[in-house]
């Protein structure tokens, strides 16, 4: 049975075709990946599998989501950008399991991956992913049901993919532990309490999501055959002449032996037929493109709570705390046509050039404050045309660049978008390569719509918000022979635009409490008229020394402001053995350990009413997180297609600052394992 895999994804706009590797089949680090806080623990996130996230490296945070709302559940949901494509050699299917736990507290993640050729030019597969994690505190559970199905057709002058994604997602919401002390201080109550033991903020509140996402991409190829030249040494040679004789019936090959003059112009005449016959292999040039993309994104998200405590939250437009159910709807609807003049068409033609205009209809459905018609809503509509153009070099190995720009015409008029990304490649010695890559945008952007509007019972806005103008540039340095990569960036923020609690000290609490209990909860949108900057400098260096293996990557970063809050300092540090071992070394073995750490500081609070991370009430005491180191032990190994691991997650469990967002801590200590199994057939 054949093997061989080719993987892609695909760039949203245009479709571009972009290499890539398969992190669902890799074995490096295969026991992180089902850590939601990313494989070097970088993000911010609720405690349980799949609850919201947030990068605490300003940098690595993405927009890639179709909706606001969604942004913090990009664990679970996956994006176009990270959805994979595949051209196999053979059908090929993955399948993996992921435990922890018990039926209680534990957490369970089955996954299908399945991909097959129809021809060497067509393929379909699809992705199942389901997770489930019943969480180590109250009222954390989470649950995820992920599909996506492809298919593509790669001719010479017709190309297309089509992509098609659901997911349903639905989080408990507990709003926190009532007193850090349980965590923090455990010794300050007369007993000792279990995880589940420790009472939430809330018993009963959900946030739902449910997301269709359509994208069809295709495109005609115009150009031209030319054709191959052959070297002498593959060309086809010339049958002899008894060769040529066999093709003639026996009656003219008898006349042919006793006739030397009728013989050699019946072979005369059969080698210039099979010259003739001969056909030049020729390939299709492609000269320019025409391209057509169309995505559909779909969402109703539904927040619901019962027995709501009637002091969490500060506000109530309509109905009682006793029934919350807020539902809204929105739609995405973008039509991209672009003409591409084709890199490489020419030996003269070193970049391809690109040209587009884009359609984009959204609307979206919040409710009205309507005691007597609680179902009735408010319909907002928003059109957009924008055009724009690219300039690309993909192909050599020294320098490659893209460049695109858009600006919006009709809508949003003065949004626009200037990016790029480049490196270039420098070959030191035969075995060795230093890559400096670049990328920089500025953009000029209005703010989300659900920044500008959303309504619910208990939070409720309409704001007229300015643009907010966005300018980064970045540069990576990076050396394959010594594992040594150097990240510096910097950006600044102009009207940056930002979601803050905005809690109400209740009557007769502490006003120097920090606890949720002391306050009722309310979440409001601020936008800045001066400018932030953000400063990161980012180092990786790995070493190796036979089979003992260590990697390491800290991260600098400061912000100008605290409507910014980031960490200073933001490390990863992973020491593990690797080595083989049985008959022929076919079993790889990687044992280890890791440790995740950042410095304290006064981290985004989380918002249940609309499932965001926002910023803490700065006009109230601030709660600080970090300076608490999470070790992780584990082993993987990995037998031909097979992968199994096991780890122990937080083995350091103890008390003081376990906690990854305000008033939302880290699992105790868990034992996880999981297994992944290919199948070729």
């Amino acid at each position: 049975m054949p093997i061989g895999v080719f993987q892609w994804t695909l760039d949203r706009r245009l479709g571009t075709i972009i290499p890539t590797e398969n992190n669902d089949t890799m074995v490096h680090h295969y026991s992180h990946f089902n850590n939601t806080d990313g494989y070097n623990g970088e993000y911010n996130y609720l405690g349980n599998i799949a609850s919201p996230r947030l990068s605490r490296v300003y940098l690595n945070r993405t927009e890639l989501m179709p909706f606001l709302i969604l942004q913090p559940l990009d664990y679970g949901i996956q994006p176009l950008e990270k959805s994979l494509f595949s051209n196999t050699l053979s059908p090929i299917t993955n399948l993996s399991y992921h435990s922890c736990g018990n039926n209680q507290t534990g957490e369970d993640r089955v996954r299908a991956y399945f991909a097959t050729n129809i021809n060497k030019r067509a393929g379909v597969g699809f992705k199942i992913d389901y997770l489930y994690g019943r969480g180590y505190y109250n009222s954390s559970q989470n649950s995820v049901f992920n599909t996506n199905l492809f298919g593509y057709y790669q001719g010479e002058r017709y190309q297309m993919h089509l992509w098609t994604d659901f997911a349903h997602q639905k989080n408990a919401e507990s709003g926190g532990v009532e007193d850090d002390r349980y965590i923090r201080n455990p010794q300050s109550f007369p007993q000792s309490y279990a995880s589940k033991d420790i009472p939430s903020m809330l018993a009963e509140a959900f946030n739902r999501n449910d997301v269709q996402t359509y994208y069809l991409t295709h495109r005609y190829n115009l150009g031209y055959y030319r054709e191959l030249v052959v070297p002498d040494s593959i060309k086809p040679k010339m049958p002899s002449d008894d060769e040529l004789l066999m093709q003639l019936n026996d009656s003219l090959r008898q006349i042919a032996l006793a006739d030397s003059a009728f013989r050699r112009n019946m072979v005369d005449s059969l080698q210039m037929k099979w010259e003739n016959s001969l056909v030049n292999p020729r390939e299709f040039v492609s000269v320019s493109s025409l391209i057509h993309t169309f995505q559909v994104d779909h969402i109703i998200h539904h927040h619901y709570s019962q027995n709501t405590p009637e002091h969490y939250y500060t506000n109530l437009f309509y109905g009682t705390p006793a029934d919350l159910s807020n539902e809204t709807r929105g739609v995405k609807l973008r039509n991209t046509i672009g003409l591409t003049l084709n890199e490489g068409f020419k030996r003269w033609v070193k970049f391809g050039l690109t040209f587009f205009a884009t359609h984009q209809h959204e609307n979206y459905d919040l409710p009205i404050a309507d005691n007597t018609n609680p179902s009735a809503f408010k319909r907002y509509a928003e059109n957009d045309i924008s055009v724009g153009g690219e300039m690309s070099k993909r192909n050599g190995s020294l320098l490659h660049y893209k460049v695109n720009g858009e600006v919006t015409l009709i809508g949003k008029v003065g949004a626009f978008n200037v990016e790029g990304w480049g490196d270039l490649n420098v070959a030191i010695g035969k075995r060795d390569t230093a890559q400096l890559a670049v990328h920089a945008f500025i953009k000029n952007q209005k703010p989300d719509f659900y920044l500008r509007h959303f309504h619910s019972q208990t939070t409720w806005w309409d704001n007229d918000l300015d643009m907010e103008k966005r300018l980064r540039i970045e540069g990576t340095l990076s050396n394959r022979r010594t594992k040594t990569s150097l990240t510096v960036g910097f950006e600044n923020l102009a009207r940056y635009t930002y979601l803050s609690m905005q809690n109400k000290l209740l009557e007769g609490a502490d006003p120097a409490s920090n606890q949720s209990t002391a306050y009722s909860h309310n979440v409001r949108v601020g936008q800045v008229s001066h400018n932030i900057q953000v400063f990161s400098a980012a180092l990786k260096q790995d070493f190796r020394l036979g089979p003992l293996n260590w990697e390491n990557e800290i991260t600098f970063q400061t912000s100008s402001s605290n409507l910014l809050p980031l960490p200073k300092l933001n490390v990863y540090s992973n020491l593990f053995l690797l080595f083989r071992m049985g008959i022929k070394k076919v079993l790889r073995v990687e044992v280890g350990g890791d440790i995740r750490y950042f410095t304290s500081y006064d981290a985004p609070d989380y918002a249940p009413s609309i499932g965001q991370f926002a910023l803490q009430d700065p006009a109230l005491p601030m709660v600080k997180i970090g300076n608490y180191p999470i070790v992780n032990v584990y082993a993987n190994l990995h037998l031909k297609h097979c992968r199994i691991y096991a780890a122990v997650n937080h083995v350091n469990a103890g008390t003081g600052n376990m906690f990854l967002a305000p008033h939302y801590p880290i699992n105790p200590l868990s034992i996880h394992w999981g297994v992944s199994w290919n199948f070729f057939n």
